[in-house]
């Protein structure tokens, strides 16, 4: 049986540090936007994480806006309201990774069913993956926006394999974060990992991916092989 791959967005389809160019424009180098674009990714997580905990949900822009201000604050930017602005719309059209389109693809051609599961909502989302001209490629969109819990609480993912009327075993979760894939994991999930950076290592938990991947053009290879 073909599995039902629940594909990752932000970090594992689209680059979230696709941002750094426009932070380039107002800060006064390529090192200082870089580290903004990370900090203030974590940052988006960690929000979101806590947000879970306490039962206050929110739309992840709502994350994504407090988390700019945040980092704004943090590294003493001084950006304007207007650069603010300027940023969140170029977080709603970030690029999809080399590697995305052609595997999609592939993956389509093979017959495999590819759905995007997102702690984005539905319409942001929409708007990433047509930007990205990744939105062909997807069957639906999955958000957790339909029970207002972020990942990695396992409501999500029980959520998933209803919304998806499969079994869980069906159903590989990829991403390239791993608090999603051992959230996945530890409800029955299948797991793939994409490591995009081989200095970051996984979490030493007692739960492992079944699978590692480089890119989703291994993961390509992997299945259609």
């Amino acid at each position: 049986m073909l599995p039902i791959l629940a594909l990752d967005v932000y970090g594992t389809l689209i680059d979230t540090q696709g941002v750094t160019v426009a932070l380039e424009q107002h800060l006064p180098s390529s090192e200082r936007a870089a580290e903004f674009a990370r900090r203030w990714r974590d940052k988006q997580l960690e929000y979101s994480f806590r947000r879970s905990l306490m039962g206050a949900y929110v739309p992840f822009k709502d994350c994504i806006y407090q988390a700019l201000q945040f980092t704004d604050q943090a590294l003493q930017t001084s950006l304007s309201v207007h650069d603010h602005a300027q940023l969140m719309a170029v977080y709603a059209q970030l690029p999809a990774f080399p590697d995305v389109p052609s595997a999609l693809n592939q993956l389509q051609a093979a017959g495999i069913r590819c759905v995007a599961f997102s702690n984005g909502t539905l319409e942001a989302v929409t708007g990433l993956l047509y930007h990205a001209g990744l939105d062909a490629y997807m069957q639906d969109i999955i958000s957790v926006d339909e029970i207002k819990r972020f990942k990695p609480d396992p409501a999500v993912y029980i959520h998933l394999s209803r919304r998806l009327n499969a079994r869980a075993e069906q159903i590989w979760l990829v991403s390239s974060n791993p608090f999603d894939v051992i959230g996945a994991a530890q409800t029955g999930l299948r797991s793939v990992w994409v490591r995009r950076d081989a200095e970051v290592p996984f979490d030493p938990w007692d739960i492992a991916p079944d699978t590692c991947v480089t890119d989703l053009q291994a993961l390509a290879a992997h299945i259609v092989s």
